[in-house]
This record gives C-alpha cells, sequence and structure tokens, in this order.
C-alpha cells in the first residue's frame, strides 16, 4: 500500500503534468480589420475555426472583434503595441506604419513566387524592423481594385471629384487630379449618401457586403493592382511561440494559401451580382483604359521611391517593374 507521502508524491506529480498540458496550449488575441460578414472576413473565419478544431492543447486563436472593437486604420498599432496578437486586415491599414507595405499591392507576382524569389522575407523583415509585426500569410491574390463613381469619366481623369481612399489609392488619385479622403469602411455609406465623395476605389469583390451598390452607379473597367489581405502577427507574441505552435500555425498557413486560387472566379461572381443590383460597367475606351493602368503603376512605383528610398530598388526587383 502507498503511505501517505507517496500519495502527495503523486498528487504532486499528476498536478504538474496537468499545469505543463495546459501551459502547452497558448490562445492568440485575433481581431479583423473587417466586419464579421464581409467577404474579406471569410477566410479568417475559417482559418480560426480549423485552427482551433485542430490545435486543441497546441494553439487557440479567441476573436474579440471587428471594426467595432478596433477602428480599421488603428488595427496597425495594436497590433504593434501588443493589445491584439494577431490581426485580419490589409497592409493598405498601416502603410503609415510600413510604406513599403503598398507594393504587397502593386505587384502582380503570386504569394508562391514571392516566397520563392525572396519577396517574401524581404517585406516579412521590414515589418518586423519597423513596425513589431510578422507577416504570416496572404488571403487574396490575383483580385483587382476598381474606381467607383457616380458621375461617368471616359477618360483617365477625376479633376473635380472626391474620392474616398486609402493609402493604396492616394498616389493614384492625385495623379488623376481627384480631391483625395480617407474614411474608413464603415463610415463610407453615409458619406456617399451625403454627396461628401463622388466615388471611391475598392477590390472586385466584398461591395455587397457593405451595401455600397444602393449608393453606386459606375464601376469603371480595367481593375488594377492586386488586393492584398493577409494575417499578421504581432512579433513578440510570435516568438513566445515554441517550435511545435509555430510548425502548427505555418501548416494551418500553407493550408489557408492554398484557397487563393479558387478566389479569382468568386472575383467574377461578384462582379456580376453588382451589376444585377444596378451597378453599370462603365469601361474606358482602349486608348484611356491603357492611360489608367499606366498610370496607376508609375503612381504606385514612384511614391514607393519617395517614402522608402532606400528599399525601393529590391523591393522592385523582388514584387516587379516599373511599367515604362
Amino acid at each position: 500500500m502507498f503511505n501517505i507521502s507517496s500519495r502527495l508524491l503523486i498528487g504532486a506529480t499528476l498536478a504538474l503534468s496537468a499545469f505543463g498540458l495546459q501551459a502547452a496550449e497558448t490562445t492568440l488575441k485575433a481581431v479583423s480589420a473587417f466586419t464579421q460578414d464581409a467577404f474579406f472576413s471569410e477566410r479568417f473565419h475559417a482559418f480560426v475555426e480549423k485552427v482551433n478544431n485542430e490545435g486543441k492543447g497546441i494553439l487557440q486563436i479567441h476573436v474579440v472583434g471587428g471594426p467595432e472593437s478596433i477602428p480599421t486604420f488603428e488595427v496597425g498599432n495594436a497590433l504593434r503595441s501588443g493589445v491584439v496578437d494577431f490581426a485580419n486586415t490589409s497592409a493598405v491599414f498601416h502603410a503609415n506604419l510600413v510604406p513599403e507595405a503598398l507594393a504587397m499591392t502593386l505587384t502582380d507576382r503570386r504569394m508562391s513566387e514571392l516566397r520563392e524569389n525572396g519577396g517574401y522575407a524581404l517585406m516579412n523583415q521590414i515589418h518586423q524592423d519597423k513596425a513589431n509585426m510578422v507577416w504570416l500569410a496572404r488571403v487574396t491574390d490575383g483580385l483587382q481594385y476598381h474606381l467607383y463613381v457616380n458621375k461617368p469619366i471616359d477618360k483617365a481623369e477625376l479633376k473635380g471629384f472626391k474620392i474616398r481612399s486609402t493609402p493604396v489609392y492616394l498616389a493614384l488619385l492625385r495623379t488623376l487630379g481627384a480631391t483625395a479622403i480617407q474614411i474608413a469602411p464603415g463610415e463610407t455609406y453615409t458619406a456617399l449618401e451625403r454627396g461628401v465623395v463622388d466615388g471611391y476605389g475598392w477590390p472586385s469583390v466584398g461591395l455587397l457586403d457593405l451595401g455600397w451598390q444602393e449608393k453606386t452607379k459606375y464601376r469603371v473597367e480595367p481593375g488594377f493592382y492586386n488586393v492584398e489581405v493577409g494575417f499578421f502577427m504581432n512579433k513578440n507574441s510570435w516568438e513566445k511561440l515554441n517550435d511545435e505552435q509555430k510548425a502548427f500555425l505555418q501548416k494551418q498557413v500553407q493550408w489557408v494559401e492554398s484557397l487563393n486560387e479558387a478566389e479569382l472566379e468568386r472575383g467574377e461572381q461578384e462582379k456580376r451580382r453588382q451589376e444585377d443590383a444596378g451597378v453599370q460597367v462603365l469601361t474606358l475606351p482602349e486608348e484611356a483604359a491603357t492611360d489608367l493602368l499606366n498610370k496607376a503603376y508609375q503612381a504606385g512605383w514612384d511614391n514607393l521611391h519617395k517614402v522608402s528610398p532606400k528599399n525601393a530598388k529590391e523591393i522592385k526587383r523582388l514584387f516587379g517593374k516599373d511599367p515604362a
């Protein structure tokens, strides 16, 4: 029979073992820059569900909310400071912290190529150095941005237009002669309704989630750039993960990025849904369309040289070339 001392020793061992199992599981506090039912939250929710189902005892993600918890343009600061560990967002929303991140939208190279050619490693390191962030994944790849306007145009010019903007469109809108106004997605419907803006830049997808089709007359073709939405982590939170947790998270990242190709057809479907909802297609004449694309990419790369002269040359080499 066990004596009291033996029983105490066994009990203490079991308690320590249980503590060890609990300590092995880490929970990351996460936020999305997009509303819960938005297109750009769908992949995030699927990722979280998969991580939480398969990561019991290893890693869990607790979603604290969306823009109602942390405003879209404050997600970068919250991530940098460690208020949250993980974010579903776009680098265009934290371009004030990492201006080089706009190249993630300018590139026409897919994420698989950027991982192979060193582009991902470079941009990830810049995020770590400038904003205490780790770039984990890209969950949109190949979708385009468009100009949406409430007054017709027939050339690559927006003089007299007030356009809702984020940093990704800013250089282009200035080149086109528009007045750019930075407005969070959640406030754009009201801005359109009240005539504060005459249009906006937005991807080919997600428009109907926000109800903007009700206040939008035209989608301008052609589209431009490569929509970037991704997963980012606080660097300190990443470094606190053990090897097993990092490997598990990287495995989930590979899975979520493998879904990118399927999203391209979704983009075409979303365009058709916009048209069914009353958004008219405004296709620029060939010369004007070429002019728009040239201006879009030239303005983007010129801006990159201006905001990051040290890194611009190497970023261009890995992410893309000047259109000229």
